[in-house]
């Protein structure tokens, strides 16, 4: 099984200079691919990444765009990993674009990377690296400090070294052995999660899990920091005489006070993932850890993000990523995942006698069965409900479908499918039903 381990690197100056410039590199070489990769494609040419390494190999220590001014070739200094990688990385750019045109998804071609606008990346083979303790060797660089030590035993198959904020990590794929990858579950149950904005999530066994909402709690601090920047980048205008947009190709004067207020921004946003991410990790492990079966349902975050009064806390706790860390950890936990259907009506069914409640608006949080008479909590009752699709109780009398047994599809850093099935939709067996709600809704969207 492939696992990543994200670990913290304390590198000296210089080091920290290297990888910048390692990660400019990586930079620069993507741009330059994509830039002939586009026109040979113009010209009428099949471009194929192999072929266009292999022009660079031939220029890129003569060609005078890639020498220094003393008309030494730079990329020396930088390893060659940086600057070959990014080919590789552009195929699989064009290769996902030409496949989610097939499939007829939405389909967006590769675009150029503008320093400041993207991630600081540069890959490491795993040949050329190794570890010794709480410490790294990386080539040209020599030893580096690591946080902490590797977790896992096992073969490494490569290396990123990225930056986050002002901080740099090295990212670990390692292929661990099975045994050591499964981890043990302390529980059998089965669980129904339903994930909504007042309660990040509403397990079927009535707890309510609130999100700490960390972008909402720092939003003052976030906008202070960005008017200041704001302030900074217009000053820089002014000495530069530039009035409205700056042209292309124009590089402003940087100050130190603009660079200490970009980082400063940059630790903000960073420190407001972190916390987000944290919560995530630590509920979804109690959720895989504890049970052998967790129901959720199978939400369209994209069309829920195109709402602008939604979009805001939704990505503020973050739907997809609860879903995405799911899908991986319980195939270490081996736990079934089940996908329930995006039109499955689960907060309109009586969890006590399956009637439908088609009236219910979306800012009702509780309502009363006219069929029983029962009163529901509306996110209580569909965590029920969801967990009841897993098992398959009340199928008879309210006609739920089963969850299958089959894999559920996408899983993450494809470690391999997680247990589980996706749902039937209940309109799609019993005839044509009012759905949930979220038609209209997506509809809307």
């Amino acid at each position: 099984m492939l696992l990543a381990h994200r670990i913290r690197l304390d590198p000296a100056p210089v080091q920290r200079d290297y990888f910048a410039r390692a990660a400019g590199t990586a930079r620069r070489v993507w741009n330059w691919a994509l830039a002939e990769w586009q026109r040979q494609m113009v010209a009428g040419q099949r471009p194929d990444a192999m072929a266009l390494k292999k022009q660079f190999n031939a220029i890129k220590y003569a060609h005078p765009d890639w020498l220094n001014a003393d008309g030494q070739p730079w990329l020396r200094s930088i390893h060659r990993d940086a600057h070959s990688q990014p080919f590789a990385n552009l195929a699989k750019a064009w290769g996902r674009y030409f496949a989610a045109l097939r499939e007829h998804r939405p389909a967006h071609r590769p675009v150029f990377k503008k320093k400041g606008r993207c991630r600081d990346i540069f890959y490491v083979a795993n040949d050329k690296l190794r570890l010794v303790g709480k410490c790294v060797v990386l080539p040209k660089v020599g030893p580096v400090p690591l946080r902490e030590s590797l977790r896992w035993p096992g073969k490494i198959m490569g290396a990123s070294v990225s930056r986050e904020a002002d901080h740099w990590f090295l990212a670990l794929q390692v292929e661990v052995p099975e045994q050591v990858a499964l981890l043990h579950r302390s529980g059998d149950g089965v669980t129904g999660v339903d994930l909504g904005l007042s309660t990040a999530a509403t397990l079927s066994s009535g707890e309510k899990i609130d999100a700490p909402r960390p972008l909402k709690a720092a939003l003052r601090r976030l906008r202070i920091r960005n008017r200041r920047q704001s302030r900074k980048v217009k000053a820089a205008k002014v000495a530069s005489g530039i009035s409205g947009r700056i042209p292309k190709g124009t590089r402003l004067p940087v100050s130190a006070n603009r660079t200490k207020g970009a980082r400063t921004l940059a630790r903000l946003h960073a420190r407001i993932a972190c916390v987000r991410k944290d919560f995530i990790h630590k509920l979804t492990t109690r959720l895989c850890r504890e049970n052998q079966s967790v129901v959720i349902e199978d939400l369209n975050v994209s069309g829920m993000l195109a709402n602008a009064r939604l979009a805001r806390a939704i990505a503020d706790v973050g739907f997809y990523e609860f879903r995405r860390q799911l899908q991986y950890k319980a195939t270490r936990y081996g736990t079934t995942l089940v996908l329930a259907d995006r039109w499955y009506p689960s907060s309109k069914l009586c969890s006590r006698c399956g009637i439908r409640h088609g009236g219910l608006m979306l800012g009702e949080r509780t309502w009363t069965c006219d069929h029983c008479g029962a009163q529901h909590d509306r996110d209580v009752n569909a965590a029920i409900n969801l967990q009841r699709l897993a098992t398959g109780a009340f199928a008879a009398q309210s006609a739920l479908p089963v969850a299958s047994l089959a894999a559920t599809p996408g899983t993450a850093a494809d470690i391999g499918s997680a247990g589980g099935g996706k749902v039937t939709p209940v309109r799609h067996e019993h005839g044509q039903q009012d759905g949930s709600g979220q038609e209209q809704n997506d509809a809307h969207f």
